[in-house]
């Protein structure tokens, strides 16, 4: 397997590593998009949120909430975006990771959301609900 996050785990290519356990690595983003950006990394691999199993999905997101403060102590940030890419446009490795990023006044950082609330009518939500209930059902 030709995955990055694959090598940095089996430390054939050098990171930052600021957490380990069984699971779970977190290592500074090479990016830095802010001071502190740190990536949560499954140790075994899935492509992405869709190949998460429930198991690995406990072990990542118990540590999620201690890595966080750790940022949020060691930087002193107004925020935080938790951010997970999957698939276009956005996933750039192959192998499921979380981006914690902290925020602070005047950094670059943007996230966009469009609010297309009135741009929707009432039937609109009740067919996107809809759908989604249907697909629970199905897969139950």
């Amino acid at each position: 397997m030709d995955c990055i996050f694959c090598k940095i785990i089996k430390g054939e290519i050098p990171s930052h590593k600021v957490y380990e356990d069984d699971y779970v690595i977190a290592i500074l983003d090479i990016s830095q998009v802010t001071k502190g950006h740190t990536l949560i990394i499954p140790k075994k691999h899935s492509k992405n949120l869709y190949e998460l199993d429930e198991n690995l999905s406990k072990d990542i997101f118990k540590v999620l909430p201690k890595i966080s403060n750790y940022l949020k102590s060691a930087f002193n940030p107004i925020g935080m975006n938790v951010i997970i890419n999957v698939d276009k446009p956005l996933q750039s490795v192959d192998h499921l990771h979380i981006h914690l990023v902290p925020r602070y006044e005047n950094d670059d950082f943007d996230i966009k959301f469009t609010n297309n609330q009135n741009k929707l009518t009432k039937d609109d939500f009740q067919n996107i609900q809809n759908s989604i209930i249907k697909e629970m059902e199905k897969n139950r």
